[in-house]
């Protein structure tokens, strides 16, 4: 994922437009960014104030075992059996994901 211009260059863009008078257009070759970026920008300062880049988070999984002592002691434990048999054994939720390809699992093996 491309990093976000720096606050600075944001605002230095936006007050060649606004105090210096600099065309969009002119902007966008001078500092060489799309006019589509500039026109993100000028919007973003219209609602908001400001022309801080949104928040970077990369995308991540919701992980559903937050005690981590307590699964490795449980791996170390079970570490003989599948992922099939320490999920059945694991008390709580595993995740939203492996739920459903686990109960399909557990069905084919019964058959």
């Amino acid at each position: 994922m491309a990093r976000p211009y720096s606050y600075d260059f944001r605002q230095k863009v936006i007050q060649s437009i606004e105090l210096d008078g600099l065309k969009k257009s002119e902007a966008s070759e001078l500092f060489n960014i799309s006019r589509n970026t500039i026109n993100l920008w000028l919007q973003r300062k219209a609602e908001t104030g400001d022309v801080l880049p949104l928040p970077n988070h990369p995308p991540g999984n919701n992980h559903k075992i937050t005690d981590w002592d307590q699964f490795r002691a449980f791996a170390k434990s079970h570490g003989d059996k599948t992922q099939v048999e320490m999920a059945q054994l694991w008390e709580g939720d595993i995740s939203d994901g492996y739920a459903g390809s686990l109960a399909t699992i557990a069905q084919s093996q019964e058959r």
